[in-house]
């Protein structure tokens, strides 16, 4: 099988039909195996709020109560899963929407960051990543919501979809992640550089040439090749094909 793209684009974007028609059309040309993992960003916090309920996040995480992750859940597993399954299909695509509960695919225990109870969000344990080269080999394109299947309760839990991502790729193993942004890749200097390493990262990080919102996302590059990924990409839909930036390990050939 060739490497596999795991895609993942937030929720903030989702909505609009031009985007959404940009990112089927782009995903139909390519050849690679393709998993998508998609987030929930504002129409979650919409029906939250039609709900009478309180948007809250913490280190941008949604603090999610019984109550706000049954809206959370049928949101982004019914209404935005649904919707990008469809345009995907309509494309011509093979595409099948699945959550992390569906098969036990995602398994996940409570996340607590810094001992701060955020409710039912969850950090992933283990992924089936059997299930997915299955479909994969069939021709069938996994759509996954960021809901994950609690190992000792048996609830189900919100997970950041980045986080979700980062697990999917990495136990794929053979994988490229590529983060789908709404900035070209990471930007050195005004050029896009086109390739990273873990220590530069850090280098340009630590002297302000990285910084403000982009530091969190060049983290979540970095974690994804901790876990296991083989290369990772920001970058914006423009560039989905093979542009922005690729992170590699350090002792990987540039």
């Amino acid at each position: 099988m060739n490497p596999i793209s795991v895609i993942k684009v937030s929720g903030h974007e989702l909505d609009d039909p031009a985007f959404l028609d940009g990112l089927t059309a782009t995903i139909g040309a390519m050849r690679q195996p393709v998993v998508l993992v998609h987030g929930g960003g504002k129409e979650i916090s919409a029906a939250v709020e039609q709900a009478g309920l309180q948007v809250e996040f913490v280190d941008g995480l949604r603090v999610t109560s019984p109550e706000v992750m049954a809206i959370m859940q049928m949101v982004v597993c019914g209404t935005i899963n649904k919707r990008i399954v469809m345009a995907l299909i309509n494309a011509g695509m093979r595409a099948i929407g699945l959550s992390g509960l569906d098969l036990g695919l995602l398994r996940c225990e409570p996340y607590r960051p810094n001992g701060r109870d955020l409710g039912r969000v969850g950090v992933v344990t283990t992924v089936d990543g059997t299930a997915l080269r299955q479909m994969l080999a069939l021709g069938w394109l996994p759509v996954i919501a960021p809901v994950a299947l609690g190992v000792a309760d048996g609830l189900s839990y919100n997970v950041n979809a980045d986080m979700v991502a980062e697990a999917v790729a990495g136990a794929l193993g053979n994988a490229e992640l590529v983060f789908v942004s709404n900035v070209p890749g990471v930007l050195i200097d005004g050029q896009v550089a086109p390739t990273l390493t873990p220590a530069a990262v850090e280098a340009y990080i630590a002297s302000g040439v990285i910084s403000g919102g982009m530091i969190p996302k060049v983290r979540a590059a970095l974690a994804a090749l901790s876990r296991g990924a083989a290369s990772v990409r920001i970058t914006n839909l423009a560039g989905l094909g093979n542009g922005g930036t690729r992170f590699v390990a350090e002792d990987a050939k540039l």
